[in-house]
């Protein structure tokens, strides 16, 4: 039986705010159920989608069954309390009904879920899904006024940027094609992918489930590919056990011994990391600048292979291929292509250890180096006008806006928006891991807890308070 999904409900309230969702992806589409859910007719929702179908954004956008959500089923509920409403929806469909808790189901299912929660709000009218680009947002009086690529204009009260990761800029390097674009990929070409993680997985399994005959090149500085996913009892940690504040090499060390204390219980390194998983928010708030500059550095893709793990299957098909030899993984860092007079691509590429720089030839190239990138070189028109106008600034490190801890976007000035939030990969900068659907669906239910109870306690004044970092 399908569960209950949540219907709108209709009552007086005072004033209904209007909300602007600009990113009608995973992160939207959540934010739009938490407010819809908890604030029982006080919010009306314009959610805006410019790509595609609600719920997709990049990572759901796919409709190939390789493409495997890398969260288990029963992490993957909208809503923090009901954890077994995800597997519920589920079992009422043909191609989840035999899933259980720990199964890793395909991603275009989630977005057909996400799809669903809202559809009855959708037939109401206090949502309402448009396409199209915003272009800008304008913070006047008592909320923003916000362009369209169209030539409309629309009020709101509140806008929450929820616009995902940012996507490689084509104008940067011609010659890199996108991997979460259709390719038209020669089955005996030889394939180059810039990164070795969960993207070069997806790119990988999609071509082998087209028959791609030709060699797969995976290319990155350290050769690091994701591990698997394995059954795991996360070690039971407390606030006291974590050293915050500590300096990278101390926390390194901490992580190196709560996973040797794994080990010797009889698990794996995996218990250490989920244990400390709760406390990644408050450790990364902990570090000063220089510390966090260092993790990006050194410390960031070991983390990332052994916190953002492939599904088993997938990690299977990789080993797979790297054992027969369809797949190649090689230690080099990019620095550069160039169109050969033949049509292919040389890529200028120095290997691991050495300062000599080699040239590998290729037929295709993706960049599937992953979603840390400077948001300025890959700005949309929105990001572009937002910083421009000084409603948003970069953080010291360029890994996402600066955003306060109640999610408000901080200006140039240092100051928080009294009516522009956000949400998301876009707010990595302030919490880090804020990627995974746990980590969205947790903030995305704060972040609605907090307008609902401000609303409440001034229906008819701004939502707005000056925040600061």
């Amino acid at each position: 039986m399908r569960p209950h999904l949540p219907d709108p409900i209709r009552r007086h309230v005072p004033r209904r705010l209007h909300v602007l969702i600009v990113g009608g992806g995973a992160s939207g589409a959540l934010m739009a159920a938490h407010l819809l859910t908890r604030g029982h007719g006080l919010f009306r929702i314009t959610l805006v989608e410019r790509d595609g179908p609600v719920g997709a954004g990049i990572a759901y956008a796919t409709r190939e069954a390789e493409h495997l959500l890398n969260t288990r089923v029963h992490n993957m509920s909208a809503f923090p309390d009901r954890p077994d409403h995800f597997r519920q929806w589920l079992a009422a469909e043909p191609e989840g009904r035999f899933s259980t808790g720990d199964s890793f189901v395909p991603r275009g299912l989630y977005r057909r879920y996400l799809e669903e929660i809202l559809a009855p709000w959708r037939a109401g009218a206090q949502l309402t899904c448009v396409g199209g680009e915003c272009l800008r947002i304008e913070e006047v009086g008592r909320g923003v006024i916000a362009h369209f690529s169209d030539g409309s204009v629309r009020l709101a009260d509140v806008a929450i940027l929820a616009t995902g990761h940012p996507r490689p800029d084509p104008a940067e390097d011609r010659l890199l094609q996108d991997p979460w674009r259709a390719a038209d990929v020669p089955p005996d070409a030889r394939v180059v992918l810039l990164g070795s993680g969960l993207t070069m997985i997806d790119k990988v399994l999609t071509l082998l489930a087209n028959g791609h005959r030709g060699e797969i090149v995976a290319l990155s500085r350290r050769g690091l590919l994701p591990r698997s996913h394995a059954p795991t009892r996360p070690l039971p940690l407390g606030l006291p056990d974590v050293p915050l504040g500590a300096p990278m090499s101390a926390l390194t060390a901490w992580v190196r011994r709560l996973a040797r204390e794994a080990e010797a219980r009889g698990g794996t390194w995996r218990d250490a990391v989920d244990g400390i998983r709760p406390f990644v928010r408050r450790i990364w708030r902990g570090l000063p600048e220089r510390e966090r500059a260092r993790f990006l550095r050194h410390g960031a893709g070991w983390w990332d292979v052994h916190r953002h793990r492939a599904p088993p299957a997938s990690d299977a098909r990789i080993a797979a291929a790297l054992a027969d030899g369809r797949m190649r993984l090689l230690r080099a860092g990019y620095e550069g292509a160039e169109r050969l007079p033949d049509g292919r691509i040389a890529l200028r590429i120095r290997p691991r250890g050495t300062k000599t720089h080699v040239r590998l030839e290729a037929d295709v190239v993706f960049d599937c180096r992953g979603i840390r990138r400077d948001p300025k070189n890959s700005a949309s028109p929105l990001v572009a006008s937002l910083l421009a106008s000084g409603l948003a600034r970069i953080d010291p490190l360029r890994i996402g806006f600066e955003v306060a801890q109640d999610c408000r976007l901080i200006d140039a000035r240092g100051q928080g928006s009294r009516h522009i939030f956000a949400i998301g990969p876009v707010s990595r900068a302030a919490f880090w891991e804020i990627t995974a659907i746990p980590d969205i669906r947790d903030q995305t239910a704060r972040l609605a807890e907090d307008l609902v109870a401000a609303h409440a306690a001034a229906p008819e004044q701004e939502l707005g308070r000056q925040a600061r970092p």
